[in-house]
């Protein structure tokens, strides 16, 4: 799993023109399995994804396709994950 923690590059005003696709893009993850949560770091400067992936390489080729990257408009840092409590906790991969 990889914590993808992004940054905004542009003022929020500008970030939530492009929420819409960038949420699009996210359900996309979800459908597939990919996402298990995400959601915006308040305050908002940015936000965090929980990646089922395997390797960093598939947790950043998977981000280069947010609307947010592509846009220019957040950059995000990949941090290796392993649950070992809490709710996720025993957490199984869907796909």
């Amino acid at each position: 799993m990889y914590l993808m923690i992004s940054t905004y590059q542009k003022p929020l005003a500008e970030v939530d023109q492009a929420r819409e696709q960038h949420l699009a893009f996210l359900a996309g993850l979800e459908e597939r399995g990919l996402s298990v949560t995400a959601g915006r770091q308040d305050p908002p400067v940015g936000g965090i994804i929980l990646l089922d992936v395997d390797t960093e390489a598939q947790a950043q080729e998977l981000i280069a396709q947010d609307p947010y990257v592509q846009q220019g408009l957040a950059t995000y840092t990949a941090v290796g994950w392993q649950i070992s409590r809490g709710a996720l906790a025993g957490y199984q991969r869907k796909y």
